[in-house]
């Protein structure tokens, strides 16, 4: 048997061995807090044992949780099992309300005392194998040597990824590249040698893993050194430059075998897509009630203090880029909605008194809400821009449009990143687009709620809108 091969070889048994263990740390806990209570483990302890195992396995296979332990960091990790865990004590929490007597009132301190320690002792055992591996690691063993044939871009940001993730347990030993020298990437790397010196490392048991990283016009080239190594032992990966792609939420699939690259896409599929419009759904709903009594009183100060209606409808690119109405308080005594509008600006004389209140404080944007319900928009997403602005900056910024893959939002990233009000600059403008599109790259329901907890306490008030 091979000592550096030892995770590889067994790697479905390990995962299992840590299912295993995680299943371990949910019941032990319990038993614990039980036994701390003085109290018996009983017919109602079993239910929640049951949900909460099949709910955590359930969640921890959505996040992928166990399917890639030298390729992600232990901030995902922990992440991840937190969120499976919230998603576990979620389920029992719905399930109670439907059978009131799983969580008795004598056991809910015990039920509240065992959600809040399971994470923690799931994460700290995760640690703790962690720590094992690298001390594994640092014996020599469970490592592996590798080596970046094509010295390109990639390649180097490969090399960065190594040197930074230490915990992969990569030795890096070299870049291998028998282009002209021309070809290759200068001032950043050292070529150890072409395809020849490779082939005689790897046959020298000095290289386990090749990671070919050569340009994607080099095809006739990389399928003949393919053919070179299927002749060796070594792992052999390919990594496609798409560094000159504008990615947005790209993965891999496959249609009936053969591998496709999404380019660009939305993150909004299946179960995400989901657990979007719930968010959406119930934030709305809550604070559309809590919000009522302040409507109305907007409503009629509106009236009050200038002419014409109360709501302002504006014409602008929802998902897919569809046209939508979106409502927002009037706050100007005009109403462009054409083929030209212009963009409200700081001490704007079209801006009422009140609507200056109203939009320093965001109220003018509370009808949005009533979007969200209605589906054209969502809690967090790109602020909507006028259909006019739209194809103003299209042609400006690249990759403009590629904000609409999502639903537009009442807040967003830019917006608590320092991107709101009037972008009187075509940088202020891009900015907000990298936010944008940073948002849909990196999305998650955990940023969401970040987002969204953000606004709350720093992104009503501001005195650039």
């Amino acid at each position: 048997m091979n000592k550096n091969g030892l995770v590889r070889n067994h790697r479905p048994k390990i995962i299992g061995l840590i299912r295993l263990f995680d299943v371990g740390i949910i019941i032990l806990t319990l038993a614990c807090v039980l036994s701390f209570f003085q109290l018996e483990f009983d017919d109602k302890q079993l239910w929640w044992v049951l949900c909460a195992v099949m709910s955590f396995e359930f969640f921890a296979e959505l996040s992928t949780l166990y399917n890639a332990p030298r390729g992600v960091n232990l901030y995902v990790e922990s992440t991840r099992t937190l969120g499976a865990w919230l998603g576990a004590i979620l389920v029992i929490t719905i399930f109670s309300q439907y059978k009131s007597d799983i969580i008795e009132p004598v056991y809910k301190t015990v039920f509240w005392s065992w959600s809040f320690f399971v994470p923690i002792f799931l994460i700290l055992w995760h640690l703790m194998l962690r720590n094992i591996i690298n001390y594994s690691r640092s014996l020599g063993r469970n490592t592996r040597q590798v080596a970046i044939l094509g010295a390109t871009d990639i390649g180097y940001e490969l090399k960065k990824t190594f040197d930074k993730n230490t915990w992969l347990g990569f030795s890096f030993i070299g870049y291998f590249d028998d282009r002209q020298e021309e070809q290759r990437l200068q001032g950043k790397v050292i070529i150890n040698g072409d395809i020849k010196d490779l082939i005689k490392k790897v046959n020298s048991h000095e290289v386990d893993i090749i990671y070919i990283t050569l340009p994607l016009k080099a095809e006739k080239r990389i399928k003949e050194i393919l053919a070179i190594l299927a002749d060796t032992t070594a792992v052999v990966y390919f990594v496609p430059d798409l560094f000159g792609f504008d990615l947005l939420r790209s993965r891999m699939e496959n249609i009936d075998g053969i591998p496709v690259i999404s380019v660009h896409d939305t993150p909004f599929y299946g179960i995400d897509g989901i657990l979007k419009r719930l968010f959406d759904i119930v934030i709305a709903s809550l604070i559309l009630v809590l919000i009522s009594v302040p409507l109305i009183i907007i409503a009629i100060g509106i009236k009050l203090t200038s002419p014409g209606s109360i709501l302002f409808k504006q014409r602008r690119y929802g998902c897919r880029g569809e046209e939508i109405m979106v409502w927002k308080f009037r706050s100007m005594t005009a109403s462009d909605n054409g083929d030209y509008v212009k963009q409200a600006t700081k001490n704007d004389m079209r801006i009422t008194p009140f609507g200056d209140f109203l939009r320093k404080t965001s109220l003018d944007e509370l009808p949005q809400f009533i979007n969200v319900l209605q589906g054209r928009m969502s809690i967090i997403g790109p602020r909507p821009h006028a259909v006019a602005h739209n194809e103003l900056y299209r042609g400006q910024i690249k990759g403009y449009m590629l904000r609409h893959k999502v639903k537009p939002g009442i807040t967003g990233l830019a917006q608590i990143s320092g991107f709101r009000g009037e972008t009187d600059t075509l940088d202020k403008m891009e900015g907000r687009i990298y936010y944008d599109l940073k948002y849909i790259r990196t999305w998650s329901i955990l940023l969401d709620i970040q987002i969204f907890c953000l606004t709350i306490f720093k992104g009503f008030r501001n005195n650039q809108a």
